[in-house]
């Protein structure tokens, strides 16, 4: 009986440290945004970055709605010195079309279409931009999947890696308003205060890095063995004495293609989710709170698609984590992996499989450790969308 009591103590205390925790997450969430996020370009110190030039590695994969309309974004980009490196795997990828007819409609900029990529791992994105990488005339790389829109960096002397939180674009339909929702509230409480406490939480959606840095790593292929080689860059960086910034604009995704089930899908291959029950309400209403302050302006829908919204996507939590759990492949693009222990990788080789797969990849255990690697309470995750479906870069960053 004594041992009992002594672990129901035990649990006792475990659970108000973990609601304590939560909660301080939250707070230092929202406050980061409230204070950080948004700010106008007179309030952002002037960097190093609007001096320098910049190469663009833009990874491509197939086309959806807004691919043209997000990859010209680049090519319009107020900013004095910069080329755009447009990678593509395949030469009957649809998306070599669309890099073409922007390559004759801005032949003033500088801008150069790599097809065919290198094999040299088993991470299919690294194999994609590694001619782009080698062909590099500049100093810093941002590598930016082709979903991105928005990122102002803040890359000063002391820092080797610049990274935006991840946000998507206003869209219409139930689907982009849960997607929304989540990216809004549950991701970057996480994300957030990762970083606020100092642990190295980083996405490769868009990061800003130095390429002489990532060469004394060994380069793009040093990182081609594992899956995860957004977090392995952003280690050997902090490695080497590099500190990271994260810029005060968020990484807007503008996918042409969602749903639902895509959404799921996603999540499936992100996130460890916890289901919070016992203070619903509070938490409802900072995440309402922390949602407007990363929009930074009205909501595109009402608070009642946004309470039907928060509660499917805290209800899909469990099921998200149990689905990553069982599943011990990764699948992306169009292949599977199986992760090693420190995180590299190995191919299954499945010709069926190859063939049919919808083109997503799987995030089941990268999942398990990215939340073990930057923070240990079990919420939200890293986010590393490689939605090569369509390009939204930047109309705000690198600017005037």
């Amino acid at each position: 009986m004594a041992l009992l009591d002594l672990a129901m103590q035990g649990l006792a205390v475990f659970g108000f440290i973990l609601f304590f925790v939560l909660w301080l997450m939250h707070f230092m969430s929202i406050i980061y945004v409230r204070l950080h996020l948004h700010k106008k370009r007179s309030e952002v110190k002037q960097s190093f970055v609007q001096m320098a030039a910049v190469s663009l590695l833009k990874p491509l994969k197939g086309v959806d709605p807004n691919l043209i309309s997000n990859l010209e974004t680049f090519f319009t980009l107020d900013y004095p010195k910069y080329e755009i490196l447009l990678c593509v795997q395949d030469q009957d990828d649809p998306a070599v079309d669309v890099c073409k007819k922007l390559l004759g409609k801005y032949p003033n900029v500088d801008a150069r279409l790599f097809i065919g990529g290198k094999k040299v791992g088993i991470n299919p994105k690294i194999n994609n931009l590694m001619p782009g990488y080698e062909g590099a005339k500049y100093g810093l790389v941002w590598i930016c999947d082709s979903g991105i829109r928005d990122l102002t960096n803040q890359m000063t002397e002391k820092v080797g890696l610049v990274h935006g939180l991840p946000y998507v674009a206003d869209r219409q339909g139930f689907a982009a308003t849960l997607e929304q929702v989540y990216f809004g509230t549950s991701h970057p409480r996480s994300y957030i205060s990762a970083n606020v406490t100092g642990i190295k939480c980083v996405t490769g959606m868009s990061c800003l890095m130095r390429k002489d840095v990532l060469d004394q790593a060994g380069g793009l292929v040093a990182f081609a063995q594992y899956i995860a080689e957004d977090y392995f860059m952003a280690k050997a960086i902090a490695d080497r004495g590099w500190k990271f910034s994260m810029a005060t604009q968020v990484a807007l995704q503008n996918s042409g293609s969602y749903s639902i089930g895509q959404f799921q899908s996603r999540m499936i291959r992100w996130d460890m989710m916890v289901f919070f029950m016992c203070h619903c309400l509070a938490w409802f209403v900072s995440d309402y709170v922390q949602l407007t302050g990363v929009q930074d302006g009205p909501l595109c829908f009402s608070k009642l698609d946004f309470a039907v919204a928060w509660f499917i996507r805290e209800s899909m939590a469990v099921q998200i984590f149990l689905s990553a759990l069982w599943d011990p492949t990764i699948s992306w693009r169009t292949g599977r992996y199986r992760l090693r222990c420190g995180g590299t990788a190995e191919e299954i080789l499945d010709v069926y499989y190859s063939r049919t797969l919808s083109g997503r990849r799987s995030f089941s255990l990268r999942t398990l450790l990215f939340s073990a690697v930057s923070i240990s309470v079990a919420a939200g995750g890293l986010v590393d969308d490689i939605s090569a479906e369509s390009d939204e870069p930047l109309t705000n960053h690198m600017h005037r």
